[in-house]
């Protein structure tokens, strides 16, 4: 398999780190527990979707980078590498993972993205994994169970869920308008 990385795709994982910067200016929902809600997670599935597997994933890594680096680019605007250790750690390290799974899922069939493959991939990269690497990292951090955990989580599935219908609206409606924004 060749891989081939163009002047095209470094702009297009550029820009979608940037867009996930973005997210973050308008600030975040403190809740008890250390795990804010923000816009960045809708971010995150627009570069999986859009971008496809591989870009998507490098450019949500790009973002994390200037965010390790000191960048306070994250929703509040935190940054350095604390937040890779604290409780947030696992909802970061999911967000390149998430984006990853939701650009193997919408671009599998490698055509236009129908909205049940859209849907499936935004909830099973920007929900499943998302939690799945976040709520283990909260539990160890707060010496809490995972059920406990879990349970703490609860509250974000109606945002979610929201932000999941957001991008497949807003996915669906770039693809009508310009598919050649998309993962070839």
């Amino acid at each position: 398999m060749k891989f081939k990385v163009t002047l095209r795709d470094i702009a297009r994982i550029a820009i979608f780190a940037a867009v996930l910067a973005l997210l973050g200016l308008p600030g975040a929902i403190n809740l008890p527990g250390g795990v804010p809600i923000t816009a960045q997670t809708l971010g995150v599935m627009l570069a999986g979707a859009i971008l496809g597997s591989w870009r998507g994933a490098l450019s949500v890594l790009l973002f994390e980078i200037l965010v390790a680096l000191g960048f306070p680019l994250l929703s509040g605007g935190h940054g350095g590498l604390a937040v890779f250790a604290g409780p947030t750690a696992g909802y970061l390290y999911g967000w390149i993972v998430g984006a990853w799974v939701i650009g193997a899922v919408v671009n599998a069939a490698k055509a236009k993205p129908g909205v049940l493959r859209l849907v499936l991939g935004l909830v099973l990269g920007g929900i499943v994994v998302v939690y799945a690497l976040g709520i283990p990292v909260l539990a160890a951090t707060y010496g809490m169970s995972l059920g406990a955990a879990a349970a703490s989580n609860l509250i974000f599935l109606i945002g979610d869920s929201i932000k999941v219908a957001v991008a497949a609206i807003l996915v669906l409606a770039l693809y009508r308008a310009y598919p050649k924004a998309f993962a070839n």
